[in-house]
């Protein structure tokens, strides 16, 4: 395979562009809507707070991917990172991990856009988990088509996206506060960013489902053979893309608690965006919620399926997994072999999901299983990231707080979060969640020869 059948289409993307697709990926209504209700559940009138803690914990992440970007670019990112700082097999999973996480992805980010379409068409059959599934298998080849079409394509679809999308947040968001300050279904009080409220194993209930909140970022540096400057300029649309949607998300949390009861929020389910934008708009007005959630789950599916393809290409480029999955397009210069593959197993995957006897099954099953995939994948390179840069620890107090003790930490507690979860968990989530990683070790023994030759 020579070097031009095996290049990426670089210089495609700018700064802004890469900051897009980073808020993008943590896609910001279809996360409030998707797992807003379940975090307060969880932790109640702390949820801001949660989001808030959670979300600094992410930033040594976030840390650890600039810095590590910055000496080995390359697109398969925590999978070249932690195989060459500590091992290709904990290199392996760790790209392994981010491999299953997008593909059981292709279930809980193309139900939503389905369950959006189809309340916006035919509300009655939006509870229905066939008809949901068949408009979510629409959603997954519509969008594999533009992402195989080319990186340009998919930023200029991601761009008008996601500037929609919150736009509209921001207009429930303002709406919401002069409407409901001087009248909040719960009354704002420090509490909901305290701290010292929350006992240990209530902030760990709430942290693995925060976390899914925040997942999603990181698209940006696997893009980073496709963006200009490529060393710096992924890592500062990773940084502003989590500060963007730290900010929405915490504004949102504290929104949801200023407009909505205990029991409207319990009804609202996954549904929590419209339920908040019907408080504030009379219809039809009120669905532009509807058309955000839509819109960020369309969007997030994409950046997913960005993930997964340029993972797979990585890792296809290297030999470990095997070199077809490398192929470009002539003309287009995208792996469109790893996109048919992603493509496939979601449309097996909501073959099966339409087996769940409801939509808020599939979804809770599978977003708790991704929420344990990202830890761990984040945590091996928040662990990379310190000790690579260890020896740097003592020249200046910034390389000792963000190239070490910041990712140290974050990478210990998502450890942590997803080591106590695991009890947690039925049956077909840990099957998925920790199946879906051990399942790796296949193609691992079918790949052994090439891991070896790499070290």
């Amino acid at each position: 395979m020579t070097q031009e059948n095996t290049r990426l289409h670089e210089d495609a993307l700018g700064v802004s562009e890469s900051i897009i697709m980073g808020v993008a990926g943590t896609a910001p209504a279809f996360s409030i809507a998707a797992t807003t209700a379940t975090l307060v559940a969880a932790v109640g009138i702390l949820s801001p707070a949660s989001l808030l803690y959670c979300g600094l914990i992410m930033f040594g992440v976030t840390f650890a991917y600039i810095h590590l970007n910055r000496i080995i670019p390359n697109a398969g990112a925590s999978y070249a990172w932690v195989g060459k700082v500590f091992h290709p097999i904990l290199g392996f999973f760790a790209g392994w991990a981010l491999l299953v996480a997008s593909a059981v992805f292709m279930v809980s980010g193309t139900i939503p856009a389905a369950t959006a379409t189809l309340s916006l068409i035919r509300p009655e059959l939006a509870s229905d988990p066939a008809w949901v599934t068949f408009v979510a298998a629409g959603w997954l080849l519509a969008v594999s088509a533009i992402i195989v079409k080319g990186i340009k394509p998919t930023s200029y679809t991601q761009v008008l996206m996601t500037t929609i999308e919150i736009g509209i947040l921001l207009l429930i968001i303002v709406t919401a506060i002069i409407q409901y300050s001087a009248r909040p279904a719960h009354p704002l009080v420090i509490a909901w960013f305290s701290a010292s409220a929350f006992t240990p194993q209530l902030f760990a209930t709430g942290a693995l489902t925060a976390l899914f909140f925040f997942w999603g970022w990181d698209v940006t540096v696997n893009l980073n053979e496709e963006t200009r400057n490529a060393t710096h300029a992924p890592g500062r649309g990773a940084l502003w893309a989590m500060v963007i949607v730290l900010l929405m998300f915490i504004s949102f949390a504290a929104v949801t608690l200023l407009v909505l009861s205990d029991q409207e929020i319990e009804r609202s389910s996954t549904n929590i965006v419209l339920a908040v934008s019907e408080k504030l708009f009379p219809k039809p007005w009120s669905y532009m919620a509807v058309i955000a959630v839509m819109l960020s789950t369309v969007g997030t599916l994409e950046t997913s399926i960005l993930q997964f393809t340029r993972t797979m290409y990585a890792k296809g480029r290297d030999g470990v997994l095997h070199r077809r999955y490398a192929l470009l397009h002539k003309t287009w210069r995208t792996p469109w072999v790893a996109t048919l593959v992603i493509t496939g197993f979601g449309l097996v995957f909501l073959f099966l999901s339409s087996y769940f006897s409801s939509v808020n099954q599939i979804i809770k099953a599978s977003v708790n299983a991704i929420g344990f995939q990202v830890a761990f994948y984040y945590g091996l390179a928040g662990f990379a990231c310190a000790w690579h840069f260890r020896r740097r620890a003592l020249q200046s107090a910034y390389d000792l707080l963000f190239l070490v003790l910041w990712p140290t930490a974050s990478a210990t507690f998502l450890f942590f979060i997803a080591l106590y979860s695991i009890p947690t968990f039925d049956l077909t989530t840990n099957i998925v969640g920790i199946g879906g990683i051990a399942i790796g070790i296949v193609p691992l023994w079918l790949n052994r020869q090439d891991l070896r030759i790499r070290r």
